[in-house]
């Protein structure tokens, strides 16, 4: 491989193998030459999944554990990997050859950045190319990164890697949150990422009836970023910047979070969803 750095990605599996063969088809499509692919079985039980994961190539590094959840998977299939950076991809999503290549060159080009990620396809149940802006400050109110993003090692242990207890969701905004605070992301411009839309899926089905209380706990495990002062200097740093939405527009957005009851605070968030920018892409 010569002088090319290691390239880990790490995919998560629980009872969900269906379309596993395309993902890695697409890690073994790549154009970048030093890739390893770490695949963390947590706790099947499905006879079909099993069966999937015990038949894969010698070249796949398996790691199986009780069935802990998503972000304890991630954490453990990164403990495992030996490469100097890491990305994350679920079994249902794919790559396009160039990903990892684009990636890395795009990480690698400044010492600023902490992490790179592409420009999103959708696929499944929504269609569109989705763009994504990094605004550290508005990542602190919506998350604004997608999942797969590539990152050194090195800055998921400073990180302090995936928060464990966060098995309802959105353990990958707050993990991108405590990232973007070491530097800055670089968003590479074209859609290398196939993200599967589906209603059964985790954001769609559990996460997102769950905003208030998972935002909620990011806010309290954060106070600091959060407070009325830090919030504000943010805002002046970044309100120049490009955002996906109007960054003023989250400060009210925040009060509503912290007033409102949860009944009602739900169907103001599952009405202004009508309107997000993934529905407005698709």
């Amino acid at each position: 491989m010569g002088d090319w750095a290691k390239v880990s990605v790490v995919v998560p599996c629980y009872n969900s193998h269906q379309y596993l063969g395309q993902t890695l088809e697409s890690i073994r499509a790549q154009t970048y030459p030093n890739i390893e692919v770490v695949i963390v079985d947590d706790g099947s039980n499905d006879p079909a999944t099993i069966a999937f994961l015990d038949a894969l190539p010698s070249d796949v590094i398996r790691v199986r554990q009780s069935n802990r959840g998503l972000p304890a998977a991630r954490n453990a299939g990164i403990a495992t990997a030996s490469g100097e950076y890491i990305l994350p991809l679920d079994t249902d999503d794919w790559l396009e050859p160039e990903a990892v290549s684009c990636l890395l060159e795009a990480l690698e080009s400044s010492p600023d950045f902490v992490f790179s990620f592409a420009t999103i396809q959708m696929e499944g149940e929504a269609s569109g190319v989705l763009v994504k802006q990094f605004n550290r400050f508005e990542q602190l109110f919506l998350n604004q990164l997608p999942y797969c993003i590539m990152y050194r090692k090195g800055k998921w242990t400073e990180a302090g890697g995936y928060d464990e207890s966060m098995r309802s969701g959105y353990e990958d905004w707050e993990f991108n949150i405590r990232l973007s605070a070491l530097g800055n992301g670089v968003r590479v411009p074209k859609p290398l990422f196939h993200y599967r839309v589906q209603a059964s899926g985790m954001l769609l089905s559990k996460s997102s009836r769950l905003h208030q209380d998972l935002w909620n706990g990011i806010r309290k495990k954060h106070r600091s970023w959060y407070s009325l002062t830090s919030l504000f200097q943010l805002w002046r740093k970044w309100r120049g910047e490009p955002s996906t939405y109007p960054l003023w527009t989250y400060f009210p957005w925040m009060a509503c979070c912290m007033v409102l009851p949860a009944p009602i605070f739900r169907k103001i968030f599952e009405f202004l969803r009508q309107f997000s920018q993934r529905h407005r892409v698709s």
